[in-house]
């Protein structure tokens, strides 16, 4: 595969973060993808994220599988660490990655055939796992590597660029998160930079495992009259629960809106979309309304985008296994093989 370099000089007069750091030092190499394609504003909407934290690109790991999605890491966070591992399996690299070093921020990026097809019982296995990472889904609902196939998360009754429709029903990975367990569970659009930023940075801190659901146009086979994840169908069937912004540890996180308003957010295709504020009862703190409200909407050909479930109190693998603080990686011999003193007592316990 063929990369363009960036140029290395920077404008002077870039805005510099907390750690003297601009936005271009959060960059990766120019993309490859389509000219318009959504999962390029997710990784825009991931460089602004991480910048604004003011997090060393170092302190980031970051893996994927295989697919259009999975390509966008080349495009993020060119000094981090990173993986790119086979169809369906970034769970398992994920998750070697965090118990070996807990210390790191973990971003996995998938697509809806990596995770919803191929991938769909690692998935399963990294939510109720709870590894400590923001995963994030480029949700097309096509296979744009091969050409336009239907993906598991293609709504029933959604036709093809040439006009087939899809027979079966769809797989929700929101649904599954929640009724997985999984402590941040949220749904975006990729043209909605405003609302995916913040999200993603809550993300990111967030202690638990953290999914966010990206609806991302494939604007070379699914974005056309008959698909529900083209550009026209969102934005006429989007509704955002919540108006969020993150706010770092410490200080209270609130949502400041009122019910029956609306928001006009500009698309990258030059259309608008309409966020409609309703439901001031809705509570991201409710499991099992999430669900519920998520599951309504769809009946009814809805798109719920925002914040729909948070548990800022939920432990994470390593409360669960009650490892040590050190990350793994960084045990010396002695730690690891502590020897028949410390074996003994051990033993005996199972006796």
């Amino acid at each position: 595969m063929t990369f363009v370099a960036k140029p290395r000089v920077h404008h002077p007069l870039l805005p510099i973060n907390d750690i003297g750091l601009t936005r271009r030092d959060y960059e990766g190499s120019v993309s490859t993808l389509c000219a318009g394609c959504g999962h390029d504003s997710v990784s825009a909407a991931v460089i602004a994220a991480c910048a604004e934290l003011s997090i060393p690109p170092h302190r980031f790991a970051k893996v994927s599988g295989i697919g259009c999605s999975s390509k966008t890491p080349s495009y993020f966070l060119d000094k981090s660490h990173g993986f790119n591992s086979v169809h369906g399996r970034m769970p398992s690299v994920a998750t070697g990655a965090n118990l070996a070093n807990r210390s790191l921020y973990c971003i996995g990026v998938s697509g809806d055939g990596d995770s919803a097809s191929i991938g769909l019982g690692q998935f399963a296995h990294i939510v109720r796992r709870r590894i400590n990472m923001l995963y994030l889904v480029d949700n097309n609902g096509t296979y744009g590597l091969t050409k336009g196939q239907f993906s598991a998360t293609n709504d029933k009754g959604s036709t093809s660029k040439r006009g087939v429709p899809n027979l079966y029903e769809p797989i929700d990975l929101v649904t599954l998160a929640l009724q997985l367990g999984a402590s941040f569970v949220a749904r975006s659009f990729s043209g909605d930079k405003r609302q995916l930023v913040p999200l993603i940075k809550a993300g990111i801190k967030h202690h638990g495992f953290a999914l966010i659901d990206v609806i991302s146009p494939c604007v070379a086979f699914n974005n056309h009259s008959g698909s529900t994840k083209s550009y026209d169908y969102v934005r006429h069937h989007s509704e955002s629960v919540t108006k969020i912004d993150y706010v770092e540890s410490g200080q209270e996180i609130t949502a400041d809106y009122e019910p029956g308003t609306t928001e006009d957010v500009e698309m990258p295709d030059g259309s608008t979309l309409r966020l409609s504020k309703v439901d001031a009862n809705f509570d991201p703190h409710d499991r099992i309304k999430a669900l519920q409200y998520v599951q309504r909407r769809q009946s009814e050909g809805e798109v719920v985008t925002g914040l729909l479930y948070v548990d800022p109190e939920s432990p994470d693998c390593h409360d669960i296994l009650e490892t040590i603080d050190t990350p793994l990686n960084e045990l010396d011999f002695a730690d690891l093989c502590p020897g028949n003193a410390a074996l003994a007592p051990i033993n005996q316990s199972f006796r």
